[in-house]
């Protein structure tokens, strides 16, 4: 619940797929206390935007064009350290890419979204917000 003397969540969206934006967007613009403050189709775009947009979380896909989402999490650990959420339909429980986000330093990692995770998904970024 958002209130004057609440802060909200600011969230930087970083997914080659212009379909994938949209629904993280509008799933996250649901919850009164997350803003989305930008979007980034690859890790450099992300890396350019992060300075100038300060989010408090970057949820980033996995496989992207130029600079995927591990090339991108370790660059973030190393320059502008925030919370990260990996959100990838390629990520399965038993991948080794869930081992080495986190090693990297991102504090989850989630399966992409379909419209009706739109609850755990805002939940997920509030909580990493919070760390």
């Amino acid at each position: 619940m958002n209130s004057e003397n609440t802060q909200q969540i600011t969230v930087l969206l970083v997914d080659d797929s212009p379909i994938a934006l949209t629904l993280l967007s509008k799933m996250l613009a649901a919850a009164s206390d997350i803003r989305v403050v930008g979007t980034a189709r690859n890790g450099v775009e992300a890396l350019e935007l992060i300075p100038q947009l300060d989010p408090k979380v970057i949820c980033t896909d996995l496989h992207m064009p130029v600079m995927d989402g591990l090339d991108l999490t370790k660059e973030i650990m190393d320059r502008h350290p925030k919370p990260i959420l990996v959100v990838s339909a390629s990520v399965s429980e038993g991948s080794g890419n869930i081992f080495q986000l986190i090693e990297a330093g991102a504090l989850d990692v989630f399966p992409k979204p379909r419209v009706e995770d739109a609850e755990t998904f805002q939940r997920k970024s509030v909580e990493l917000a919070n760390r």
